[in-house]
């Protein structure tokens, strides 16, 4: 009997810790951009590959000024769309079906379309 009155207050003690901590222990989650975070602005040049957003970047001067070596070949658009919930990977707003996409040796990413080379960079978190 001694050793169940010890027990009854050593398991409601556990019970508060265990439901206590998982309030507190827990910190917020932070994602990637999706297409629905750029394509609130109809001005968005974006395609999605490997689950990261890739954004038109022509227009950033550091981007602009980079000399880069074409790397391999990382993808490739299959599918246009103009709603976030139609996108996959594969898919742009923008850039035409077919459009190849290659990495570089910098942060940027390349796309080209009538042999035309245009800059993007992958929208990562933090």
């Amino acid at each position: 009997m001694d050793f169940a009155k010890k027990l009854l207050p050593l398991s409601i003690l556990f019970i508060f810790l265990v439901s206590c901590s998982n309030n507190y222990s827990s910190s917020p989650t932070i994602s990637n951009p999706t297409p629905k975070d750029y394509l609130k602005n109809t001005d968005a040049d974006i395609f999605l590959l490997d689950d990261y957003v890739f954004s038109y970047a022509e227009d950033i001067e550091w981007v602009r000024e980079l000399e880069y070596e074409l790397g391999r070949q990382v993808g490739e658009i299959t599918k246009q769309a103009d709603k976030a919930s139609k996108f996959k990977n594969g898919t742009a707003n923008k850039l035409p079906i077919g459009t190849k996409i290659f990495e570089t040796d910098t942060p940027a990413y390349i796309a080209i379309i009538d042999g035309k080379e245009i800059r993007y960079l992958k929208m990562v978190e933090g």
